[in-house]
């Protein structure tokens, strides 16, 4: 699988899901798509950015978008997270970075000084005929699922 591009289409992969479904891009064919890769559960910025997609989640529904957000934590993980925070939305896991690869979100970030391999925070949308048609990168949590949002509506 190499790397997507936007105005390409996205081959269908599938994940384990919150709530306990395998998630599967193709079941959601016809569908406008929002997934947000993020770092880490329960990590702040992690948890605002749940937080504002989970509350705009109705709106995203009402302009025929499901959003789901994708880390490498572990579906345990996953499911606490989700249900301490209220979440609105299903979180899917990556362990082996199926995912992580095909959008290409994995980049060397400084921790503490130290190199680590880490998601890079991005965005992306694929329209119901599954192919990509925006892509966010390096994002900044502040006002990214009101700027999402509009773009969604605007398809």
């Amino acid at each position: 699988m190499g790397k997507i591009k936007v105005g390409e289409s996205v081959s269908n992969f599938s994940l384990p899901s919150t709530g306990g479904d395998e998630w599967s891009l193709k079941s959601f064919k016809g569908q406008t798509i929002v997934l947000y890769f993020y770092p880490r559960d329960a990590t702040p910025g992690c948890t605002i950015e749940g937080h504002d997609f989970s509350k705009l989640s109705p709106s995203f529904k009402k302009s025929g978008a499901q959003v789901f957000g994708i880390s490498r934590d572990t579906m345990a993980s996953h499911e606490k997270f989700c249900k301490k925070e209220g979440y609105k939305i299903d979180l899917l896991s990556d362990e082996d970075e199926a995912a992580c690869k095909l959008f290409d979100v994995i980049k060397m970030k400084n921790m503490y000084g130290k190199k680590v391999r880490g998601i890079e925070r991005s965005t992306f949308v694929i329209d119901g005929k599954g192919k990509l048609v925006k892509e966010w990168r390096g994002v900044k949590v502040a006002g990214h699922a009101d700027e999402v949002l509009e773009y969604v509506k605007s398809l």
